[in-house]
């Protein structure tokens, strides 16, 4: 396992023969934070009523806390199987008490029927030395192992297995802390190769980076994955919800052979990537999943996930002119707009191609909030030609819109906080550059378009704006593709100010067209994804 590469030659690749592919075992589990034990009791319908399989009851989060009493009524009263914690502070948890105190309290937890008794590896030997006589036959034993620092290598990860696994563990729980993405992958193939032991393996990998290692436990042979109740009420960082496991990411059906396909960016968190293609895979059947990936380093990533199990990543701010030189081969458009938000993985030689949609995305929707709102035509059927188009951000997004107004006939002006690059854009295009200082000041002509390609304005920021309000009314109709929120500052302020507006749900909705396609060799569902953006 020196390896942290998931590559054709892995057992990742093959991780299941069709016998083993007819169920997801995965458990979903809901960690109960509550302060008292009927506020715990109250979590524990939350959790029946929305799909849990079993509730984690965290007695370090209880105050006063009487163990005799309180876990007959917790224990006997859940109407799901119960996995307790009594999580000390030297674990990451809240309890700072007496230690033999606390190990009894998991041991009467353990009597009174408990389904897991989840007790840390410092401690597990002479736990599980402790119940060896008493020891209740459906009552299993998580030995649990947390490292809040770092991700260790396969080969440290391997030699812990081992160790929780000679105290006698039923299961084997190890949470540690991703730095990178690609952290993940030592989890992923400690999973499958652990599944040759016949002892079960919990293998998560905290932060927001981590995130692939909870929605994808059930490809890679995970026992049990967590699920919060309520956003932002977790137990660890970077958990989902429940509601999202199972309603965006349809985790239930997520097996061994599922294609992983997914978002690479920084920030990712906002995009309803997620929601549109899921649900569109879900309603035709297709085996996979897509899913936010948080990059540092998009050739790290690609060189990590390179198995044809990662068939194909969209790919956003700030790595889509990175990702253009991690290509094998690129679509000619895309090399002349000088970057890539669609890379796929041929199937035939692995080599990956990019692509470029935002551009037909994009342009499109502008003609069309152009025609809506103008009943603007003009000779050549564009109701861009001729039109003056500012392009504000000369990074991968503002190159596609540049390349895209050009080849319509627009007079295109790049706006850049720095003024190098949006001159560099503009030669490339053949149009004119200014500082986002100039742009304050700019009107050679009335009815303009504007096109903000920056993140300026998106959550959380929403209070930003790229261009002050009293500069708008030169402009006939303003773009931005920021979507999240979908009515930016810039936007409200443009149609205050009497211009059209065209959001960025518009462009998502429209190069997610060609990117579905490309995923799946299916038809895009135009019709469904209208539907399911219509919401947000």
């Amino acid at each position: 396992m020196s390896s942290v590469t998931l590559t054709s030659s892995d057992p990742v690749q093959s991780t299941s023969s069709k016998e083993e592919m007819k169920s997801n075992s995965t458990l979903i589990c809901a960690p109960l934070l509550g302060d008292s034990v009927s506020q715990m009791l109250i979590d524990m319908e939350k959790a029946k009523a929305i799909e849990a399989d079993v509730v984690e009851i965290r007695l370090d989060y209880i105050k006063d806390f009487n163990p005799q009493q309180d876990l007959e009524t917790l224990i006997k009263q859940c109407p799901l199987p119960t996995l307790v914690t009594y999580r000390p502070k030297w674990e990451g948890g809240l309890y700072e008490g007496d230690e033999n105190r606390r190990l009894d309290a998991l041991r009467l937890a353990m009597e009174l029927g408990a389904d897991y008794i989840d007790v840390e590896l410092q401690v597990a030997r002479e736990f599980i030395t402790s119940i060896h006589e008493k020891r209740p036959q459906n009552s299993k034993v998580i030995v649990s192992s947390h490292n809040y620092e770092c991700t260790p290598s396969v080969e440290e990860l391997g030699e812990l297995v081992a160790r929780i696994q000679a105290t006698g563990a039923d299961i084997i729980k190890i949470a540690t802390t991703a730095a990178d993405i690609t952290d993940v992958s030592h989890m992923f193939q400690i999973t499958v190769h652990s599944q040759v032991s016949n002892v079960p393996v919990i293998g998560l990998v905290m932060t927001e980076r981590g995130l692939i290692s909870r929605v994808l436990c059930p490809k890679f042979g995970g026992y049990l994955t967590f699920g919060t109740l309520e956003a932002g009420i977790v137990s660890a960082p970077g958990q989902p919800t429940i509601k999202d496991l199972l309603s965006v990411y349809n985790l239930r059906k997520i097996g061994p052979d599922t294609k992983v396909f997914g978002l690479i960016g920084k920030p990712v968190g906002h995009s309803k990537g997620p929601i549109l293609y899921n649900r569109a895979f879900k309603s035709v059947g297709f085996n996979g999943i897509y899913v936010p990936l948080l990059v540092d380093d998009v050739a790290k990533f690609l060189r990590t996930y390179s198995s044809p199990d990662f068939p194909g990543f969209s790919c956003t701010i700030p790595h889509k002119e990175a990702a253009l030189q991690c290509c094998d081969e690129v679509d000619p458009i895309a090399k002349s707009i000088g970057a890539v938000n669609l890379i796929i993985r041929r199937p035939t030689d692995g080599k990956l191609i990019g692509y470029n949609t935002d551009y037909v995305g994009a342009i499109t929707a502008i003609e069309d909030g152009l025609r809506g709102s103008y009943k603007v035509t003009s000779a050549n059927g564009s109701p861009l030609s001729g039109k003056v188009f500012v392009v504000i951000g000369a990074g991968g997004a503002g190159k596609a819109l540049a390349y895209g107004a050009k080849a319509k006939g627009a007079k295109v002006v790049i706006a850049n906080r720095t003024y190098e690059r949006a001159r560099e854009l503009a030669d490339l295009v053949g149009g004119d550059a200014l500082t986002l200082a100039e742009l304050e000041c700019f009107r050679p002509e009335e009815g303009m378009i504007l096109a903000n390609t920056t993140s300026i304005g998106m959550q959380p920021r929403v209070e930003q704006t790229p261009l002050a309000k009293h500069a708008l009314s030169a402009y006939s109709l303003v773009f931005d593709a920021v979507y999240t929120p979908k009515i930016t500052r810039l936007l409200r302020e443009a149609e205050e100010s009497g211009a059209a507006i065209v959001t960025g749900l518009e462009m998502f909705i429209g190069q997610a067209y060609e990117q579905y396609e490309r995923f799946t060799g299916l038809p895009a569902p135009k019709e469904l994804f209208k539907e399911i953006m219509s919401k947000y």
